[in-house]
């Protein structure tokens, strides 16, 4: 599985390699990314191991594999991850969407009674 997970690292899409350059070291909240990481049968395209949080970049060939995408994410969720999917297509064309999702992610907002004393 190291030996897949090292070639997954060599052949990024396009799509891994722009938003890999904002995860990159420590760049994205100055948090610590890995990418193509295994974990457990899995191997997961980016994953911040602090916050328990994965993030997948799906390609066409996804479409056709909706049911094995979700046993991978139900199984992944159980294990106490959360799993952030988007299309290659998201990535080029409205990364600042999908980077402000994740931000999102990692610190939602508080809630509006959160703060005052109640």
């Amino acid at each position: 599985m190291l030996e897949n997970a090292k070639a997954l690292r060599s052949n990024q899409t396009e799509a891994e390699q722009r938003l890999w350059y904002h995860l990159r070291a420590h760049r994205f909240m100055n948090l610590k990314f890995k990418r193509q990481k295994p974990i457990g049968r899995y191997i997961v395209d980016f994953v911040c191991l602090e916050h328990r949080l994965i993030i997948e970049i799906d390609g066409g060939q996804h479409s056709e594999q909706v049911a094995y995408d979700q046993h991978r994410d139900a199984w992944l969720r159980s294990q106490g991850y959360t799993v952030l999917r988007f299309w290659n297509n998201d990535v080029m064309q409205q990364l600042e969407g999908v980077l402000e999702q994740i931000r999102h992610t990692l610190s939602p907002s508080p809630s509006p009674t959160s703060g005052r004393g109640e």
